[in-house]
């Protein structure tokens, strides 16, 4: 979970989109089911070029809970996102989107990998900011 957020501020799209080579990938803004790494792919290079030159992101995960099924090998999990951006070191902060992850995981080889995300957005931004 918090590998996502890490790899997408920092620009590593290859890395964030192999986070979901097992896994089907669902977003209400987006209206499709995306399956594998190289499906998944093409959403985060659009969000890299949308942003390109433009502005610094943060991405917040808060009020994780995490479900780990009896006998260990599936887990479940929700949490709260918040993007944050701004311009420039003198620029204020914006917050721009929030909204729920809701994933779910299985244990293969002794790692813990995605096997499903969706995706909702609940607030955006609008040019000043604001949250509505």
């Amino acid at each position: 979970m918090n590998s996502y957020a890490s790899l997408l501020d920092g620009g590593d799209m290859d890395a964030v989109a192999s986070l979901f080579e097992h896994a089907t990938w669902r977003s209400d803004p987006y209206g499709t089911v995306l399956r594998g790494s190289a499906e998944v792919r093409p959403v985060y290079e659009q969000m890299k070029a949308d942003a390109a030159g433009s502005r610094r992101t943060k991405h917040l995960l808060t009020n994780l809970t995490v479900t780990v099924e009896p006998g260990g090998q599936t887990a479940s999990s929700h949490c709260y996102w918040t993007v944050l951006q701004n311009a420039g070191p003198t620029q204020r902060i914006d917050i721009t989107l929030s909204g729920q992850y809701v994933d779910q995981f299985e244990k293969a080889d002794g790692k813990w990998r995605f096997t499903d995300r969706l995706i909702t957005v609940d607030l955006e931004g609008d040019q000043s900011g604001r949250i509505g």
